[in-house]
């Protein structure tokens, strides 16, 4: 153990300890062609109710934090997945860009004062913000960097559970970026190899476990457990050994291959260690076609979504695909989705 850097002697560490409620992975894939997949699973203890909505560009949003929210009209439309249709989790927009929030227990964000001056966003709103905006990451690295205003957390509804998430995003090219909120100031790390995160510990040690486990053969032994630290590893080394190619159907099989292989059987859990939660749904975004997959634990076919086959200009119409009551649906879902009011970010009171 003397011989283990500091860094990643505490993550091991802190793994033990940590407490969240949530365990997710997300590992983007680059083949050639311009080839670039993004993969993420959904684990969540208790239930999560997930639905696809489409959101045409041209929609005026509010942070929902009262009179400082900030405030803009989306540029781009996108598809996304909701939780509890008060927050979008995951989703694409019409420029390729993919975002993903993933818990982090470690999540401390700045102090928001609603009669100060710093406009705010509430966390509900951290993944669609950027969906609306942007079509790069550099792009959206670039404004984030100015911190025009903060993340505003809140309690999950209904639970003692206070909402601490950090947040992915990729694009069409390959580039990728993660921001956490770390002791209350905005971290990002910007760079078109950051392919792969988890939740716990915060992203910067996650790379030093994974350089650990770079000296150990995978073919000879990788980290089995359900823990983010050894998922973050699995997933690491199967999205670089999976076939490189620009055939989109093997593609997206072997990236769902790899996103499968970091999820968590249904009905598995641990009082001990909550962060071990079981795997509720995945999603599967070709950056390059615009074609959003999906699939969840309860429904037995994989459905997916061509962005390109609906109206997402400011005239289009906001449409939802309803998962509730184990709807099951097969092949292309662009028909299934029905035009819809738009649900309601969850702000402050």
């Amino acid at each position: 153990m003397k011989k283990l850097p500091l860094i990643l002697l505490s993550s091991i560490l802190s793994i033990g300890f940590w407490n969240p409620s949530e365990a997710c992975t997300r590992v983007v894939y680059k083949g050639p062609e311009n080839t670039i997949i993004t993969a993420r699973s959904m684990d969540w203890r208790d239930e999560i109710p997930a639905n696809l909505w489409i959101l045409p560009k041209g929609i005026a949003r509010t942070g929902e934090v009262g009179p400082l929210s900030e405030k803009w009209t989306s540029k781009y439309g996108s598809v996304v997945s909701t939780s509890w249709d008060i927050a979008s989790s995951d989703g694409m927009n019409e420029k390729g860009l993919v975002a993903n929030l993933l818990w982090l227990g470690e999540s401390q964000y700045p102090k928001f004062d609603p009669k100060g001056k710093k406009k705010g966003i509430a966390i509900s709103l951290w993944a669609q913000y950027f969906l609306d905006n942007f079509e790069t990451v550099k792009e959206a690295v670039e404004q984030a960097k100015k911190e025009k205003f903060v993340i505003v957390s809140d309690y999950i509804p209904g639970t003692e559970r206070f909402t601490t998430i950090h947040l992915s995003l990729s694009d069409a090219s390959g580039d990728n970026a993660v921001f956490e909120y770390i002791d209350g100031k905005l971290i990002i790390h910007h760079s078109p190899e950051y392919t792969v995160m988890t939740n716990s510990p915060v992203f910067e040690e996650q790379l030093a476990l994974n350089n650990y486990w770079k000296g150990i053969p995978g073919t000879v032994m990788l980290p089995g457990t359900n823990r983010a630290a050894d998922r973050f590893v699995r997933a690491s080394y199967y999205i670089d050994a999976i076939p490189k190619t620009a055939d989109t159907r093997i593609a997206v099989a072997s990236v769902f291959s790899v996103i499968r292989n970091c999820s968590v059987p249904y009905g598995i859990s641990s009082e001990s260690e909550p962060n071990i939660s079981s795997t509720r749904w995945r999603s599967v975004s070709d950056q390059k076609n615009l074609v959003y997959y999906f699939e969840t634990v309860f429904t037995p076919n994989t459905f997916w979504v061509n962005l390109k086959e609906f109206d997402l200009s400011a005239k289009g119409k906001v449409m939802k695909l309803d998962l509730s009551n184990y709807q099951t649906y097969n092949g292309k879902a662009n028909s299934n989705f029905k035009e819809s009011a738009p649900f309601k970010f969850l702000g402050l009171n």
